[in-house]
């Protein structure tokens, strides 16, 4: 373990190379977090890494967030670093873009184990340093955990993700450590590169907007909990 004295809170965000977990790296490095994320592919976190010019403040740890082994080596290298872990936000996921009627049920299976066990993967390797440290958890859902659309098996992750959170909360609660869900709509983000038309018609958010609600429930009071946080563009109806 880190004996640096150094008293920087430590936030480990998982899929943080691209997207919203960038969007949200990038803010907390500039708010004077050491943070560390994970991701799939090494050389896009190496990538980011040099363009973040955090230096030591850094931390990528490549691996699967649905690999048990990959997960505890990502919160055991974090800790080992730094000393403590802080937060982790539970953002890695993405959506097949197909519906029941139509879609690969082998693509459906991978959704399924990076959005939803994903999540419980990260929350059961850092709860015992999170509870050390009176932390917080934010799982990053969507809107389509808020209302169904026609045979989506992405909306269905995202309302098991909702019920993660809730399920979370009632396990923690008392404990000091604060659960959030961030259910955010359209954002325009490497979210839709799969998808063949691209990211719908309609307005849409920056990365940048989400990842401000998830740092701004990161930096709530010791005491104070936002249990859940739904956030749209100005215009989306669903």
């Amino acid at each position: 373990m880190s004996t640096s004295a150094d008293g920087a809170p430590v936030t480990l965000v998982t899929g943080g190379g691209s997207g919203i977990g960038a969007a949200t790296t990038r803010i907390l490095l500039g708010r004077g977090h050491r943070v560390a994320i994970t991701g799939r592919g090494e050389d896009r976190l190496k990538a980011f890494a040099a363009d973040a010019g955090a230096g030591d403040a850094l931390l990528t740890f490549p691996g699967d967030a649905s690999d048990p082994e990959a997960v505890g080596a990502a919160v055991d290298g974090t800790v080992a670093a730094f000393g403590r872990l802080d937060h982790v936000v539970a953002n890695a996921g993405f959506s097949t873009h197909d519906d029941l009627a139509n879609g690969d049920p082998e693509q459906w299976r991978e959704m399924l184990l990076t959005n939803v066990l994903g999540p419980a993967l990260l929350v059961r390797a850092a709860l015992p340093a999170l509870r050390m440290a009176g932390g917080r958890i934010v799982l990053v859902g969507s809107t389509a955990g808020v209302k169904n659309t026609p045979g989506n098996f992405y909306s269905v992750t995202k309302f098991a993700v909702t019920a993660l959170a809730e399920n979370l909360r009632v396990l923690v609660t008392g404990s000091g450590v604060g659960v959030t869900l961030v259910s955010p709509g359209r954002v325009e983000s490497p979210f839709w590169d799969s998808r063949q038309d691209g990211v719908p018609d309609g307005p849409v958010m920056t990365a940048d907007n989400v990842a401000e609600s998830i740092v701004w429930a990161l930096a709530q009071p010791a005491g104070v909990e936002v249990n859940s946080v739904v956030l749209r563009p100005s215009g989306q109806v669903h």
